[in-house]
């Protein structure tokens, strides 16, 4: 049995998409193999690993209520190198977007689910997540929170010669247990999906979102967004590094070529 597990997040780093796949990994038995979809430099690549794969999953953000454009081109390359070689992988989808409700991917699953019936290909079902940027936090935050709890460890042995500093062993674990609480939903049908995958079974289509109240969240939102307002978009959402998108480059590939 083996799992390709494909990234389709056009960001370099610090992206969803990342985090959520590093999740779904944990709970795929038999083989695994991780890959990045970002140029057209890496689909033959990718082709080449589907030639004895039984599971695709795509992991990947919502723009503008689809898939990214970037994908598209690959999909196309996808579905004429299954029907020349007579494969048949399950097709299983992990969407995720900025806003609060999870089932705000559904147009994006329906693209899939569109492909895989043009395709021939079996459509395995998939988890839409909603607040996935603010998910992403989360992990960023729970380093953070042992990077802390190895300095007030450093810091007691200093002071006191004590290894085990209960105060900070117990804000630890209480700011540990908030962010896992956080992820519950995501977790969940992750499982659930991972044991489907492994079974190369159908799983239809579910949505969930971070757990939070929508008012905080909102709040929360308006001041992430005010604070990369400030920062141009660079500092967050695009890392220091600003983007360069190519129009003609891409109409040329084919990236707008063909809705499923």
């Amino acid at each position: 049995m083996k799992t390709i597990l494909i990234n389709c997040s056009p960001k370099k780093r610090f992206c969803a998409s990342a985090y959520f796949l590093s999740l779904q990994r944990l709970f795929v038995g038999g083989e695994k193999v991780s890959e990045r979809l970002r140029t057209p430099a890496d689909h033959e690549r990718i082709l080449g690993q589907l030639r004895d794969a039984q599971a695709v999953v795509f992991c990947l953000p919502l723009y503008v209520d689809g898939i990214p454009s970037h994908v598209l081109p690959f999909l196309e390359k996808m579905e004429t190198f299954c029907r020349e070689n007579g494969l048949a992988p399950s097709v299983y989808c992990i969407a995720n977007n900025g806003f609060i409700e999870g089932r705000q991917n559904e147009p994006l699953m329906q693209v899939f689910e569109n492909f895989c019936a043009r395709a021939g290909l079996a459509w395995g079902g998939g988890v839409g997540i909603g607040g996935g940027v603010m998910l992403n936090v989360t992990r960023i935050l729970f380093v953070v929170q042992v990077g802390l709890l190895a300095l007030n460890t450093v810091l007691s042995v200093v002071n006191t010669g004590n290894w085990f500093s209960q105060d900070a062993w117990l804000n630890f674990g209480e700011n540990a247990l908030l962010l896992l609480f956080f992820n519950l939903g995501v977790l969940f049908y992750l499982v659930q999906m991972g044991r489907a995958i492994t079974r190369c079974a159908h799983f239809g289509k579910k949505y969930t979102r971070i757990m939070l109240p929508s008012f905080v969240f909102i709040l929360f939102a308006d001041i992430f967004f005010v604070i990369v307002s400030v920062f141009e978009g660079g500092l967050f959402r695009g890392w220091l590094a600003k983007k360069d998108y190519d129009v003609d480059a891409a109409i040329s590939s084919g990236a707008t070529r063909r809705t499923w």
